[in-house]
């Protein structure tokens, strides 16, 4: 290799580390590494600087404006009430959940989709009284299924397409990646729906989660001062015979007594630490001489009325290696967190000193208007009121249906670009009233728009410094031997690992320009390589911090780590099958 190319290599390596320990923003860190690269002159200012002018992060922040439309309308919902009315065994009603799933999520970019689906699959799990878990997981899976099937279906495609044109390809057409996409989505909804009851659904009794802290989320309540607790036993205040609620210590300044016995006698002031489900835990307010432990902030919410929510840490969040207390919460959000839930830990610490992480449930009170001020920003990657109802279609539905219809069916038929017609669109949206001009650029997630922008010139850098060609040839000298299959199956593999350590866009980036130098030497044209990138990077089905989609549902579901590998395994296996038999088939030299 040239010393251009160690010199790229090893900021490449950087960068990946640094993506997989989350020390900084994808966004920065990517950008960071392009600069320095420029700096030191092994790329020009074009090549650096190429993502920003190049038509997909620009169409990826269109789509995400129709999106917000979709999402703040409520377009969905009358799909959504049809399809999570039938009370049927675990799955059916999960097909009805899933087909449509996966093919509007063709469609729709599928972050906004499954922030609107989840509090709903939820509410309607719990009036039937199944396992919510049993859906979660695969409404995300089969967003990520649907996403494989047209070149708007998810960013990473668009992302491809845009970096095919910058090698001199002609872009992904609206349909091609659904032509190997389809079979993988169809398969996948079939073994989703045989296995997920088996893996997710038979679980241990709620008595036995609840002991095993699966599920808890950790509340604080305060002993009022000379209320009726006040100088009382546990036992003597009814806290021995909660359902489904454990009182797990009592803080008394500086000593903590846990755990709390039958007779240990209360205090006003005493900080009660419960664990339990949250619906229980909620139903703590009307114990009598209690109160939450934010109740003081609570009271003073200039709002005559105020209401709970639930929401999700994602990777992006500042909050993410802080404390409630450092971060200021209260005073950035104006609302009181009153319970914190993380997957298969028991919380000890202070709600106020818990160090907050990637997949984190907060529960918080704060009023009416928070879901709409905090929704589609990088704070929370999921934000839901904690009501079972399912809202109304909002004014501007029909209208936003139509818009998104009229876009697709355009580019599907190539009488415009993609680019134009997610522009028109969201320009149309705003025009017509549905969005704000604020609105849409809330809906704009520039952390990600960033990370694709400043990515094509990592990309560019890999292939001009002849590392691209350097690791293609190893990929070769090293799988060569196994023909065609062999090398095409390499960069599947890589690609797959790579997009469950860092983000998906900078997976595809990197690995586009190794999988086209290395197409010569398989036996595939150039596209299909492109086309197996596209779907690898966005199958990411092992781990919960792998896609955005995974990490919503990884607090509500109340899964463990090893779910995802134990529903997403098959998914995988049937993703690099899939891909290493039709590729050469359908993209053949």
């Amino acid at each position: 290799m040239t010393f251009e190319a160690w010199i790229v290599a090893l900021v490449v390596v950087v960068i990946l580390i640094g993506l997989w320990k989350e020390i900084g923003s994808p966004s920065l860190l990517v950008f960071t590494g392009v600069v320095f690269l420029l700096a030191i002159g092994v790329i020009s200012t074009t090549e650096a600087f190429s993502g920003f002018s190049n038509p997909a992060p620009i169409t990826v922040a269109a789509l995400f404006v129709v999106a917000r439309a979709v999402s703040k309308t409520g377009a969905l919902d009358p799909i959504t009430k049809y399809l999570l009315g039938y009370s049927g065994d675990t799955r059916r009603p999960m097909l009805r959940l899933l087909t449509p799933t996966v093919t509007i999520s063709g469609f729709v970019n599928n972050i906004p989709l499954v922030a609107m689906l989840v509090p709903q699959v939820s509410s309607w799990a719990k009036r039937r009284g199944v396992d919510s878990s049993t859906f979660l997981m695969p409404l995300s899976y089969g967003a990520i299924l649907g996403g494989m099937l047209t070149v708007i279906g998810t960013s990473t495609n668009l992302v491809v397409s845009g970096q095919m044109i910058e090698s001199g390809l002609e872009p992904l057409g609206f349909f091609e990646t659904g032509i190997v996409g389809l079979p993988i989505a169809l398969l996948g909804i079939v073994i989703t729906i045989m296995i997920a009851p088996k893996v997710l659904g038979a679980r241990k009794s709620a008595r036995s989660d609840f002991e095993e802290g699966f599920r808890d989320y950790t509340i604080e309540m305060v002993v009022s001062v000379n209320g009726p607790a006040d100088g009382a036993t546990v036992e003597d205040a009814g806290l021995r015979q909660l359902e489904g609620v454990f009182l797990a210590s009592v803080d008394r300044g500086e000593e903590s007594i846990a755990p709390a016995t039958p007779t240990t006698t209360l205090r006003g002031g005493d900080i009660l630490r419960f664990v339990g489900q949250i619906e229980n835990i909620l139903d703590l307010q009307r114990l009598p001489g209690f109160s939450f432990a934010e109740q003081t902030h609570v009271d003073q919410l200039d709002h005559p009325s105020v209401h709970y929510f639930t929401v999700v840490i994602g990777a992006d969040s500042d909050l993410v290696g802080h404390t409630l207390k450092e971060f200021g919460f209260r005073r950035k959000y104006q609302s009181a967190v009153i319970a914190i839930h993380r997957a298969s830990q028991r919380l000890e610490a202070k709600l106020g000193e818990v160090e907050i992480r990637v997949g984190d449930s907060l529960v918080i009170i704060a009023d009416p208007g928070f879901a709409d001020r905090w929704r589609n920003r990088s704070d929370f990657l999921l934000v839901a009121p904690m009501d079972e109802s399912i809202a109304p279609v909002a004014p501007g539905a029909g209208i936003t249906l139509l818009t998104l219809g009229t876009m697709i069916v355009l580019a599907a038929a190539g009488i415009v670009p993609i680019l134009i017609a997610a522009l028109v669109a969201a320009i149309f949206l705003v025009v017509v009233g549905v969005l704000t001009p604020d609105e849409a650029r809330r809906g704009v997630d520039l952390e990600v728009i960033g990370l694709i922008a400043s990515a094509f010139g990592l990309a560019a850098a890999v292939e001009s410094s002849g590392l691209a060609d350097a690791v293609a040839d190893g990929m070769v000298g090293l799988l060569g031997g196994f023909g065609q299959y062999g090398i095409l199956l390499g960069v599947i593999l890589v690609t797959l690992t790579l997009t469950e350590l860092v983000t998906n866009n900078a997976t595809a980036l990197l690995m586009l320009p190794i999988a086209i130098a290395a197409a010569p030497m398989s036996g595939v044209d150039p596209r299909g390589m492109a086309v197996a990138v596209a779907i690898g990077a966005s199958a990411s089905f092992l781990t919960p911090i792998g896609y955005q989609t995974n990490t919503m549902v990884y607090g509500p579901g109340g899964y463990k780590f090893s779910d995802y590998m134990r529903l997403g395994a098959p998914l995988t296996i049937l993703t690099i099958i899939v891909l290493t038999l039709m590729i050469p088939i359908v993209y053949p030299a």
